[in-house]
C-alpha cells in the first residue's frame, strides 16, 4: 500500500507543476489563443481524470467493501445523466448577442449554454444543501 501512496503523491505533484508551468506560460505569452487553447486542453483533460478517477475507484473501492453500493454508485451515475440531458434539453443555443467576431457554431452554443444551466443547478443544489442542513442541524440540536 506505501508504494501506492508514494505513486499517488508523485503522480500529483507532476499534474501540479505542469498545471503551474502552464498557468505561467500563459501569463508570460500574453494569454494569445494558442496558449488558452492549451490551457483549456489541460483543464478538460483534468477534469475527465478526475471524474474517471471517482468512478474507478468508487466502483473498486465499492466493489471490494459492499458489492450492494454498486447499485447506488449506478443510480447516481443515471441521475447525473439524466440532469445533463435535461439541461440539454432545455439550454436554447441562442446565437451570441452584440458579438464582434465570427459566431460559434450552434452545437457550441448549445453546449455552452448546457453547461451554464449544469452550473446554475448545481450551485442552487449547494444552496439548498447548505440550507436544509442548518434547518436539520438546529431541530437535531434542539432536541438534545
Amino acid at each position: 500500500m506505501k508504494n501506492y501512496n508514494k505513486i499517488f503523491k508523485w503522480t500529483m505533484v507532476l499534474l501540479i507543476v505542469v498545471s503551474v508551468v502552464l498557468l505561467f506560460v500563459g501569463f508570460a505569452g500574453g494569454w494569445k489563443e494558442s496558449n488558452v487553447d492549451t490551457l483549456l486542453g489541460w483543464t478538460y483533460a483534468m477534469v475527465a481524470l478526475a471524474l474517471a478517477a471517482v468512478v474507478i475507484v468508487g466502483l473498486v473501492i465499492g466493489a471490494m467493501n459492499e458489492p450492494k453500493s454498486l447499485v447506488k454508485l449506478g443510480i447516481g451515475l443515471v441521475c447525473v445523466a439524466v440532469v445533463c440531458f435535461l439541461a440539454y434539453l432545455i439550454a436554447p443555443g441562442a446565437p451570441a448577442v452584440n458579438l464582434t467576431t465570427e459566431q460559434p457554431s450552434a452545437a457550441s452554443l448549445k453546449l455552452t449554454d448546457t453547461i451554464l444551466y449544469l452550473t446554475y443547478f448545481a450551485g442552487i443544489l449547494a444552496i439548498l444543501a447548505i440550507v436544509a442542513g442548518e434547518i436539520r442541524l438546529a431541530i437535531t440540536n434542539k432536541k438534545g
